[in-house]
């Protein structure tokens, strides 16, 4: 039995990516993968946004080298260290100045969901009231309470405990506005339906201990809210009195076009929700939030690698270049090549119903109908069958939003033009493959076309 088979028969029937994207992956370097066969394939996925600079990048393995060989503690729990100084040095000065000189920063155990949990742990301490307000089609996260706080109800099913006070209101999803509108009035109508839940004494809903969201959701299939509704959504917030949770697990460091996504808006968060890109590809959470919530006592939330410190080095060294190198803007350039060279196919291709998304990380709705009417129905199946096609011509695309319809990208942000190019290409060919219900036997599409 060879490795590939080896681990099928042992993984657990809840493998997400492996049971879709069957391969040995044995190299990688900056956007490219190579399986055990040799054969290429461009990652538009960057282990769900953790890869920021992609594949072995060389400044971040050097960093690492340095480290791992000065004798440096690599675990410990949440002590002090040189490593956490400049990790935090780095960050904060990435924030916004005048949100940095009041924002606190509180490390979980190393991934998106436990800082989920800490910051809805962090607003019921210090507001002493238990409801949340999510957002239907949220995705923050597999534990328990952050699992509560998901639109997907699969998920969700079996949940038992931990997954009361929260409740869902509307997301702006203006191609499929859910007040059955053309979308032209969908962000307004969310603010008002917010406004009288949150005004009305009989609404059923006690004032929450905080609003949690995302600026573009992702896993929900690449929605993003506009800065007019993050701003409305600020000032309603504000006028109550009820905490702002933002969820930047995804969107975070120049992911879409600004260091974090609600900058784009001009607002600032109480509450900053961070991961993924924050450890430089390695395992690393934070809550960052308004000194004025900081009234929960020592140890109210805890866990073993909170103190992980190989991430804490990838991440300063990430944050470093992503400064540096002023990716933010690379990517809202490199982005909008890709989102415009997207829209071409979907011009040629009418089941490419709806373009979305900011910077790199970008959202195509596959739909039944030949119009691009918003009420042509979803086809998770078309979709699924082009992401088979993808990935046999070389392309690695994940699938997500209602019905599974959605083809997201999230490549590394050192994406350029030219790899812009050669993803269209194998794209389109999946596509017509797809559509005509044929699948490749493997190998790369023809990809001669680059984009200038």
């Amino acid at each position: 039995m060879d490795r590939l088979e080896t681990i099928k028969r042992f993984e657990s029937s809840a493998r997400t990516y492996a049971s879709k994207f069957e391969a040995l992956f044995e190299s990688g370097t900056g956007v490219r993968m190579r399986d055990q066969s040799g054969r290429e394939v461009i990652d538009c996925l960057a282990c769900a946004g953790a890869l920021p600079l992609g594949h072995n990048h060389p400044e971040i393995r050097d960093e690492l080298l340095r480290f791992i060989t000065s004798n440096h503690v690599q675990q410990v729990l949440d002590l002090a260290t040189p490593a956490k100084f400049e990790f935090v040095q780095e960050l904060f000065g990435l924030l916004p100045d005048e949100w940095a000189t009041r924002a606190k920063i509180q490390f979980c155990s190393p991934s998106g969901s436990d800082a989920v949990e800490a910051a809805m742990k962090l607003v019921r301490f210090a507001t002493g009231r238990q409801p949340i307000i999510a957002f239907r089609g949220a995705y923050h996260g597999m534990t328990s309470g952050a699992l509560a706080a998901m639109g997907n109800l699969p998920p969700k099913a079996t949940l038992v405990s931990g997954a009361g006070g929260v409740h869902f209101a509307p997301y702006p999803y203006r191609y499929r506005c859910p007040f059955g509108t053309d979308g032209s009035d969908t962000d307004h109508l969310s603010i008002q339906y917010l406004s009288t839940l949150l005004s009305d004494p009989e609404s059923g809903i006690p004032k929450p201990a905080a609003v949690l969201v995302e600026v573009i959701q992702g896993e929900g299939g690449c929605i993003p809210a506009s800065d007019e509704w993050l701003r409305a959504l600020r000032q309603l917030t504000q006028q109550h009195g009820i905490p702002l949770v933002i969820d930047e697990v995804q969107t975070g460091f120049a992911r879409t076009g600004s260091m974090f996504a609600f900058q784009r808006s001009g607002i600032q968060p109480d509450v900053l929700v961070l991961s993924k890109a924050l450890g430089g590809g390695f395992p690393l959470a934070v809550v960052v939030y308004d000194k004025s919530l900081d009234s929960w006592p020592r140890g109210m939330h805890a866990g073993t690698f909170r103190g992980n410190q190989i991430a804490m080095v990838a991440g300063r060294a990430t944050m470093k270049i992503l400064r540096r190198d002023r990716m933010e803007s690379h990517a809202q350039a490199v982005g909008a090549a890709l989102s415009e060279g997207l829209m071409q196919l979907a011009s040629r291709h009418p089941e490419l119903g709806d373009i979305r998304g900011r910077g790199l990380m970008l959202g195509v709705e596959v739909v039944k109908s030949s119009t691009h009417s918003a009420r042509a129905p979803q086809d998770g199946a078309l979709a699924a069958a082009i992401q088979r096609a993808a990935f046999a011509n070389g392309l690695l695309i994940e699938t997500g939003g209602r019905n599974s319809a959605v083809l997201r990208f999230l490549p590394p942000l050192i994406l350029t033009k030219n790899d812009v190019g050669i993803i269209l290409d194998r794209l389109e060919t999946s596509v017509i493959q797809a559509k005509k219900g044929r699948t490749p036997e493997g190998g790369n599409a023809d990809v001669a076309r680059a984009v200038s």
